[in-house]
């Protein structure tokens, strides 16, 4: 039997793996299909030319980052799990995420998080620019942890390394701290605590 019916949908699921995998500048139509086992213009028949198929990936991209739904018991839990849902969004997809900001659409792709946000805080009562600003702050908290996330990640060996830097000088007499700041960062413990923190503090104004 000869392979099934190239479907649009096919290309851009192939073509989304290859971006996540290796970044944009992997993503070159003949790689593409050669991924799906046919022909480059078969490919151009179904999504057009790369910049064409770029366009329809951020599209689908935008689309895909949108589903959020709030769990917990109350609207504090709520907001917090919305933060939570959004980070894993931007850590999952840091290429098709880059891909998305370039051709401007950083925007949009924020939009569902920030409808479900505003929801959220309007069940606490706040309204107008007390709620815009509990919104934009829990926001500007996900993506700054994640840069922050992102650059340790991507930083060289470092000399001296964090537990090297610690002891009981450094941490004024206070062991327990010098112990735990020379330890691994437990990162998503470290995010829920402190947009928690935040939530509250916004909230309890």
């Amino acid at each position: 039997m000869g392979r099934p019916a190239l479907t649009r949908d096919e290309v851009l699921e192939t073509a989304a793996g290859l971006v996540k995998q290796h970044g944009p500048d992997a993503l070159t139509m003949r790689k593409l299909a050669a991924e799906l086992g046919t022909a480059v213009t078969s490919i151009y028949w179904h999504v057009g030319n790369r910049e064409s198929l770029l366009d329809a990936l951020v599209e689908r991209t935008v689309a895909d980052l949108g589903v959020i739904r709030p769990t917990g018991r109350t609207p504090a839990q709520r907001i917090v799990s919305v933060a939570r849902a959004l980070r894993r969004q931007l850590r999952d997809h840091p290429h098709l995420v880059a891909m998305v900001h370039e051709r401007g659409l950083t925007e949009r792709m924020f939009l569902p998080a920030q409808r479900a946000l505003v929801h959220e805080v309007h069940a606490t009562g706040l309204r107008g620019a007390r709620a815009a600003e509990v919104v934009r702050a829990v926001q500007f908290q996900v993506v700054g942890f994640v840069l922050v996330e992102r650059n340790r990640e991507r930083a060289p060996v470092q000399q001296p390394a964090e537990e090297q830097l610690w002891d009981s000088e450094t941490a004024e007499d206070d062991p327990g701290l010098a112990r735990a700041l020379a330890a691994p960062v437990d990162q998503e413990r470290l995010f829920v605590t402190s947009v928690r923190a935040l939530v509250e503090a916004l909230l309890a104004r």
